[in-house]
This record gives C-alpha cells, sequence and structure tokens, in this order.
C-alpha cells in the first residue's frame, strides 16, 4: 500500500479533493518529476491507468522511475 505522510510531520495524509494534513492544517499537492531531467511531470490518465509525460525530454515516463513530493498549496 502506498502511504502518503506529511513532509512536516510525517502523519498520514488524508484525501479532501485534495491531500491535507489535519495536524498541520496544510494542504498538498503530489507532484512527480521526471527522473531524467527533474522537471515537473504531466499526468495522464485514461480508463483508470496513470501515465507520466515529460513535455521537457517529450516522452513518457516509467511511474517505477518517477520523483513525488508533496507541495504545500495555498487554501482560498
Amino acid at each position: 500500500m502506498n502511504e502518503n505522510h506529511c513532509p512536516e510531520c510525517q502523519q498520514e495524509l488524508e484525501w479532501q479533493g485534495h491531500y491535507h494534513c489535519s495536524q498541520c492544517d496544510e494542504g498538498y499537492k503530489k507532484v512527480g518529476f521526471c527522473p531524467d531531467c527533474d522537471t515537473a511531470l504531466e499526468k495522464l490518465q485514461a480508463c483508470g491507468a496513470a501515465s507520466y509525460f515529460c513535455n521537457s525530454c517529450n516522452e513518457l515516463k516509467s511511474k517505477s522511475r518517477v520523483r513525488f513530493e508533496f507541495q504545500k498549496i495555498s487554501e482560498q
């Protein structure tokens, strides 16, 4: 099982339309980065499967090679 932990306090994040840490009261988005050029990837979703495309390298990247990190989002 893939667990998603808060980058600040390591508590398990909750899904509320976005990732949310109830301990820190912060919202997060999960961003994937290209393993080759380290730019943010575009997530392509169809039929329940997710693929990741790098606009810089102009190619699909394997999910197993993608580096994910949580970035704070400003809640409006």
